[in-house]
């Protein structure tokens, strides 16, 4: 096992990509010497500048750079720096990469993976700590992942990467320094398969990248106070695994949903429509959803932390739907 930094993980997922196949690229500004959050460290010293390009300050040119390499045979891999500038590039996103298979009938697939940095709590404001997996949640022909940890870094990266469609993959920018053991070799996660990362019996609590270490410390709280809460890290979101979710809360009867994102029609609301549609009968008190404020992220510290997710508004949640007993509704 070695031990890596999030940032490593993007890294050395690349590099074993590149290594195993010629036709993966790279494209994207400043990624030569590293990239802003150095995630591509050393790729060109190993892999030379035929295989990472450096590009001018244009999400409209990488993506469309990108979309053309796809087409062409090559797995190109892009980066937008910030996932906010999707924004300067979401029409070629939406409307051509996410539909190019469906309207060739299949006589063009584009195996091209879009990834970058993520999120906000760092106080970098509104422009620049946004998270937005939301965006992507909402475009047919996306898929979309969104890792907590380094190892599902590295092992989710490298099946994007594989994978014959267009996956937009979300890196958060306050795990970049985080370190965890990463298996050595050749190392695969699968797209659309969540992890239960702590077994409970009172409580699901459903998160997913940066908000997966909020859970894991309330449920630390919570125990402390005899609630046993069940966590799951959804990994993807496209595709998605609600049977995980489903099965947990068949067993526990209460949910909380931890998203970053805003709360208005964000993936939260998704996996709290197919609870009540497929688990209402075993719900013994409401879907609660805890999510990020509907406003441009500060950039103060205090409040950016006033408007933003956190493991102490998940043990509120959870303290809130305790109150609820098991009632009639609930199936064994």
């Amino acid at each position: 096992m070695a031990k890596l930094t999030f940032r490593n993980a993007v890294a050395a997922a690349l590099a074993q990509e590149m290594e195993r196949d010629e036709r993966v690229v790279l494209i994207g500004e400043d990624i030569g010497s590293g990239g802003v959050f150095k995630t591509t460290t050393g790729l060109r010293d190993t892999f030379g500048p035929d295989r990472v390009w450096d590009t001018p300050i244009s999400e409209e040119a990488i993506i469309g750079a990108a979309m053309g390499a796809a087409m062409a045979g090559l797995r190109p891999v892009a980066e937008v720096m910030f996932s906010d500038f999707y924004a300067t590039c979401w029409d070629l996103v939406a409307n051509e990469v996410a539909k190019a298979r469906y309207m060739t009938g299949g006589q063009v697939s584009l195996p091209l993976v879009i990834r970058g940095a993520n999120g906000g709590g760092l106080g970098l404001g509104s422009q620049h700590s946004q998270a937005l997996e939301n965006w992507a949640l909402a475009v047919p022909g996306l898929k979309v992942a969104s890792p907590s940890c380094a190892s599902d870094m590295a092992g989710l990266l490298a099946a994007a990467v594989r994978d014959d469609d267009p996956v937009l993959v979300f890196e958060h920018k306050a795990l970049m320094g985080s370190f965890e053991d990463c298996p050595d070799g050749e190392h695969l996660v699968p797209l659309g398969q969540a992890a239960v990362v702590r077994d409970g019996t009172d409580v699901t609590l459903v998160a997913l990248s940066a908000t997966v270490g909020m859970c894991r410390s309330a449920a630390d709280e919570l125990a402390g106070h005899g609630v046993s809460a069940e966590v799951i890290d959804l990994r993807t979101l496209v595709p998605l695994d609600a049977q995980c979710v489903l099965d947990s809360v068949r067993r526990t009867g209460r949910v909380v949903i931890a998203e970053e994102n805003p709360g208005q029609l964000g993936w939260g609301a998704a996996v709290a429509a197919i609870l009540a549609d497929e688990a209402f009968g075993n719900l013994v008190a409401p879907v609660t959803r805890v999510s990020g404020g509907h406003v441009p992220l500060p950039v103060a510290k205090e409040l950016e932390q006033e408007v933003s997710t956190s493991a102490e508004r998940v043990v509120a949640a959870v303290a809130g739907l305790m109150d609820h007993k098991d009632g009639a509704n609930r199936k064994g």
